[in-house]
């Protein structure tokens, strides 16, 4: 949760909505039509969007150019999304091939890809989610100059003496240019933002502003202000508030912002005199405004050094983040002297990476780490090569969102680091060597993450799906990425009653406007077979619910290694859990896939 925000002067409001970001759109090249003409937003497409953002901010995101570096999975997530969401063009970055570690986290990709360049191969797939966005590529070195192009640049891929110099040339250009650089690390990730010397966040938590019915207003200095007791005031000290159809006290309808005081839940005090003012009669509404907040953020040569706080996703790994801080530094001091990855499973590689940590870390003085836990460096070490598709694909839906909130100042953005870890992920027993070494197949991401064997158990896992819309597209796409269910022993069940609406493309990957009608399980199932030939899926147009017990039997839970709950029904949800728990099935409902691998092996 957000710190309480500092009192606002009411006089600052406008000041601060002029502040507010908008980005110099770059000039138009000559040979592009669509360069020319800002897209209508398509109401049918962008509907739920437009519940979320509003018009005025998808009117910003529809007018911003995006740079995306680095095309593996991470890289890869992050451009589907900005895709879907409809921003003005999304340019590709990428200067290395594809290779057979890119086929389990990058689903643009197949084996006919490798060695094609990763930039130019993702275009086709990526371009068939959404017309309207303009994607190009750049192919060869990236020059600072180039960055004048895009109102935001995301980096998944770069040294740290390079994004230095990138963002300094951001943070110092004129509008300052959004730069963004994440990267996934085996079940390692990092977010950095850096938006400017000073943001405008036009809208901190997209809220309604709380409003009220007025009751009387005193005649005093300052004014009482009292509401009908129907509802619970929701306004707090230091609020600003506008008044509205107000009978007899007119002055009030100016819509000058005004501050209150002694908040009470039927309750408030203007402060204002009012005392020459009309008599209150009836009437009136009073909303609260809510102000823009200005951030000021650090470069990310100063941030390096004076991180300040971190953002915290897991209260019970408090004094992790200051640790992969110095982690990933760490890293990217090995990768530059050693010009390669840590060898998965080696030891002599993990100390060097070990000895790197510990020498950056006695250079802080005062501000270093406390204790350097080496085992947790020893796992960071030997799956840094690998970009596992549920960490892509959870990074990559928080840049995707970072990177709207750049372009059009709605929420609060990351501040500025953010690091996550799921070590506990990993195998209980400790994994040789062996077991990590690649096999030439396109699970070597995993297998030098995980091991062989478990790698196998996950090919032959039974899965039940239910629901294949939103949630289901994106488990699909991870379960065919991951290998699950893709030997011949393995099997997933998907189900799904519902059709293919085009409300439904902005969000739900999978489909494409010329599946509008088509049901939701076969053409999902079509799509994640695509993406990795080797899945064995069945798609089924059942519903999941008492009627169709003939269906799913006694017998086909019983031989259920998970149930992945993807239902948006309550009612539905609660019936799959029950029967999970009636025939004790370990079970996913809505979360982070990764943790399917704790579930069938545990």
């Amino acid at each position: 949760m957000l710190p309480r925000k500092r009192g606002v002067d009411a006089g600052e409001v406008q000041d601060l909505h002029n502040k507010a970001p908008r980005p110099a759109a770059p000039a138009p090249a000559q040979d592009d039509p669509m360069a020319a003409r800002a897209p209508e937003i398509d109401e049918d497409l962008h509907s739920r969007q437009l519940a979320v953002y509003g018009r005025e901010t998808m009117k910003r995101l529809f007018g911003s150019n995006v740079l995306v570096s680095g095309l593996q999975g991470l890289g890869a997530e992050i451009a589907k999304n900005l895709v879907l969401a409809g921003v003005k063009s999304v340019t590709l970055h990428d200067d290395g091939k594809v290779d057979l570690w890119d086929l389990s986290s990058n689903f643009f990709l197949s084996e006919k890809d490798v060695g094609q360049n990763r930039a130019q191969a993702c275009v086709p797939k990526l371009q068939e989610l959404n017309n309207a966005v303009i994607i190009s590529t750049i192919t060869g070195d990236l020059t600072k100059e180039q960055l004048s192009n895009f109102q935001a640049v995301v980096f998944t891929d770069i040294s740290i003496e390079k994004a230095v110099e990138f963002d300094d040339y951001c943070h110092s250009h004129q509008p300052p240019i959004a730069f963004i650089k994440s990267e996934v690390r085996g079940l390692f990730g990092s977010v950095f933002c850096d938006f400017g010397p000073e943001f405008t966040v036009l809208d901190v938590d997209g809220e309604e502003p709380h409003t009220g019915i007025v009751a009387s207003i005193s005649n005093d200095n300052p004014a009482l202000v009292s509401c009908v007791d129907d509802e619970r005031l929701e306004f707090q000290d230091g609020d600003l508030v506008i008044f509205s159809e107000v009978h007899g006290m007119t002055e009030l309808n100016d819509g000058k912002p005004r501050k209150i005081k002694s908040a009470r839940p039927y309750s408030f005090t203007l402060e204002e005199d009012t005392t020459s003012y009309g008599t209150y009669i009836r009437g009136g509404i009073v909303t609260q405004v809510k102000p823009p907040k200005v951030l000021k953020f650090k470069t990310l040569k100063e941030a390096i050094k004076e991180p300040g706080e971190f953002l915290m996703s897991d209260f019970s790994k408090f004094d992790r983040p200051p640790l992969l801080h110095l982690a990933f530094q760490a890293l990217d001091k090995f990768r530059t002297e050693l010009l390669r990855f840590p060898i998965a499973g080696s030891a002599d590689d993990a100390q060097k990476l070990i000895d790197f940590a510990i020498s950056i870390n006695e250079s802080l003085g005062e501000s270093k780490v406390e204790e350097t836990d080496k085992k947790l460096l020893q796992h960071f070490a030997s799956g840094s090569r690998a970009v596992l598709n549920p960490m892509a694909a959870m990074f990559g839906g928080i840049v995707g969102q970072e990177v709207v909130k750049a372009c059009s100042g709605k929420f609060h953005p990351l501040y500025q680091f953010f690091y996550f870890d799921s070590v506990e992920s990993l195998p209980v027993e400790p994994l040789e060597a062996s077991d990590l070494k690649p096999e030439n197949s396109r699970y070597d991401a995993q297998i030098s993450v995980f091991g062989a064997k478990l790698q196998k158990k996950l090919e032959q896992s039974k899965i039940f799906m239910v629901g294949s819309g939103a949630l289901g597209c994106e488990f699909l796409k991870n379960l065919a990425l991951m290998g699950i269910s893709c030997s011949e022993n393995g099997k997933l069940t998907v189900t799904d009653d519902d059709v293919i609406e085009k409300s439904n493309l902005s969000r739900q990957f999978l489909f494409r406007d010329w599946n509008i009608g088509q049901p939701k399980s076969t053409v999902a199932a079509t799509a994640a077979m695509a993406i990795n030939p080797k899945l064995h899926v069945e798609a089924l147009q059942n519903r999941a619910s008492p009627e169709t017990e003939n269906v799913f039997n006694d017998a086909f839970w019983e031989s259920l290694d998970a149930v992945v709950n993807a239902l948006d029904n309550v009612t539905a949800r609660m019936y799959i859990d029950s029967r999970c728990v009636y025939f004790q099935n370990r079970r996913l409902c809505a979360l982070y896939i990764h943790f399917l691998i704790i579930l069938i092996t545990a």
